[in-house]
């Protein structure tokens, strides 16, 4: 449930497809287990869903620019 850095932002056009799914199915699991979480309000970081959300998005653009090309 890390952070997206700049770096893993940029490594992101590297990646195929395939890789890319890959990690938007980890990223929807933690966030679906986060929201599970909030409901018991056992989460200590409340931004953590907003930036998975960011980085769930960030993929969806990615694997739609390489759909189109």
């Amino acid at each position: 449930m890390a952070k997206m850095t700049k770096n893993n932002r940029e490594n992101l056009k590297g990646m195929k497809g395939g890789e890319l799914e890959k990690k938007l199915a980890i990223l929807r699991e933690n966030a679906r287990v986060i929201r599970f979480k909030a409901e018991g309000s056992k989460s200590k970081n409340v931004k953590e869903l907003s930036t998975l959300r960011k980085d769930i998005a960030r993929i969806l653009t990615e694997l739609n620019k390489q759909n189109k090309k």
